[in-house]
C-alpha cells in the first residue's frame, strides 16, 4: 500500500508568525507530507500499530489504511452501567468475556457509567466494547497515552491477545514504545524512522511470578477489589504471587472436612494485572503444591474452586489441568435454610429467634478441581 499525505493551510503572515520564522529559520509550516510504503495489501493481518512521536501523522495514516469512518470514538449512552452499554444486542457471557479478556475483571466496575469510572477502568472499557462489538475494520488512536505505563503494557498484552481470538483487522496509533513487544502486532509502522517490520520473531517480555505462602496480612491490599464481602475463612493458608516487589495476586486455601480435599477461595488480581495471564498461572501453581503435598498439612490433595466469575470459569473449562465438577445457577432455599438454623439452635439450648438464612440469591456457582496437566 502506497500512501501519499499532503496536507496543506493558509500560511500564516502576522507579526509573531514572522518572527518565529526568522528566529528559528523556517519557511513556512503551511505545509506536511508523508511519504510511505507498506507491504499489507494482503488480507492475511488482524493487529497494525503504527507509532512515532505527536505530530507526525499517525492519524492522517491510520485514516488511509482503514478510512476516516473506522476510528473508535469513546461515545458512551447516558448513566448506563457499561454492562449494559458495551454490545446491548450481544449475549451476557460474551461482554463479560470481552470485559474480562482486556483485563477489567472488577466485578463492581461493570456496574459504573463510564463516566465515574477511572482512567484506567476507561481506557479498558473502551477496548472491551471493541472487542465485544468486533468491527471489521477499527483504528484506536492515542493508544495507551492516558494511562500510566504499567497499565498500557498489560492492557496492550491483553488487548493483542483478545483481538487476535477474532476476525476484524484493527490499527492502533501510539507515541509509546515501551508496549511494542506487549502488544505483539502483526506489523508496525514508525513515523519517526520510517521503518516497516512484519511479525518476525517478537516475542512478549517474560512476567516473572514469585509464590509466597504467608496468612491474612496482605488481604487488606486485595480485599477492596474481591466481588463478594466475606468473613476471612477459617484455618487458611494464604498464598501472593509477587511481580519483583510487588505483591499482584493472591488466594486462600483451607481444608475440607477429613482433610480430603484443599478449597481455595479470595482469588484477587490486582486491576493492574488483570488481562496479564498472571491468575491462572498462580492458581495453577497452588493447585499443584497440594496436589504434590507441599503444603502445611502434608497431604495431597487435590484443590477445589468455586466461582461466580464469568470469565474466570471460561478459563478454569479452557485449562486442562482443571475438570468443572458442578454448576449451580442460583443459591439454595433462604426459608429452608433459616428453618434450619432455628431447629439447631433449638437442639443446642438457644432460645433466641434466629431468623436468617442462605440462599435466595440468582448467583451462578461453578465448581472445578485441579488434578494437574495429563
Amino acid at each position: 500500500m502506497r500512501i501519499s499525505i499532503h496536507h496543506r493551510c493558509a500560511e500564516a503572515r502576522s507579526y509573531r508568525a514572522a518572527r518565529v520564522k526568522s528566529l528559528f529559520n523556517v519557511e513556512s509550516g503551511a505545509t506536511f507530507d508523508i511519504e510511505a510504503e507498506l507491504p499489507i495489501d494482503a488480507p492475511d493481518w488482524k493487529l497494525g500499530l503504527v507509532i512515532g512521536p505527536s505530530g507526525s501523522g499517525k492519524s492522517s495514516i491510520g485514516r488511509r489504511i482503514l478510512g476516516a469512518g473506522a476510528f473508535y470514538i469513546p461515545a458512551w449512552p447516558g448513566r448506563k452501567p457499561i454492562i449494559d452499554a458495551i454490545a446491548p444486542e450481544a449475549p451476557f457471557d460474551d461482554v463479560t468475556a470481552a470485559l474480562a479478556a482486556v483485563g477489567l475483571g472488577s466485578v463492581p466496575a461493570w456496574l459504573r457509567p463510564y463516566e465515574v469510572l477511572s482512567t484506567g477502568e476507561r481506557f479498558r472499557a473502551d477496548l472491551a466494547r471493541v472487542v465485544a462489538s468486533r468491527p471489521a475494520r477499527v483504528v484506536i488512536d492515542e493508544f495507551t497515552s492516558v494511562v500510566d505505563r504499567q497499565i498500557a503494557k498489560v492492557g496492550a498484552l491483553a488487548f493483542g491477545k483478545a483481538w487476535k481470538r477474532g476476525s476484524g483487522q484493527a490499527v492502533l496509533l501510539s507515541c509509546h514504545y515501551d508496549i511494542v513487544d506487549w502488544l505483539a502486532p502483526d506489523w508496525i509502522y514508525d513515523t519517526a524512522s520510517g521503518e516497516f517490520s512484519g511479525r518476525g520473531l517478537r516475542r512478549r517480555p517474560p512476567i516473572e511470578l514469585d509464590l509466597f505462602e504467608t496468612d491474612w496480612r496482605y488481604w487488606p491490599l486485595f480485599e477492596p477489589h474481591h466481588y463478594l464481602k466475606l468473613p476471612k475463612m477459617i484455618a487458611a493458608t494464604n498464598y501472593v504471587g509477587f511481580v519483583g516487589e510487588q505483591p499482584v495476586v493472591h488466594v486462600a486455601v483451607s481444608t475440607r472436612p477429613g482433610l480430603v480435599e484443599g478449597r481455595a477461595c479470595r482469588l484477587v488480581v490486582m486491576p493492574e494485572w488483570q488481562g496479564a495471564g498472571v491468575g491462572m498461572r498462580f492458581l495453577n501453581a497452588v493447585g499443584e503444591r497440594w496436589r504434590t503435598g507441599r503444603n502445611r498439612h502434608g497431604i495431597r490433595v487435590p484443590l477445589l474452586f468455586h466461582t461466580s466469575h464469568p470469565g474466570l470459569a471460561a478459563a478454569l473449562r479452557r485449562d486442562p489441568c482443571w475438570e468443572q465438577i458442578s454448576a449451580m445457577l442460583f443459591g439454595g432455599n433462604k426459608a429452608r435454610s433459616a428453618q434450619t438454623i432455628v431447629e439447631s439452635a433449638e437442639r443446642s439450648g438457644v432460645s433466641a429467634a434466629i431468623s436468617a438464612g442462605y440462599g435466595g440469591h440468582f448467583r451462578a456457582v461453578q465448581g472445578f478441581r485441579y488434578y494437574g496437566a495429563a
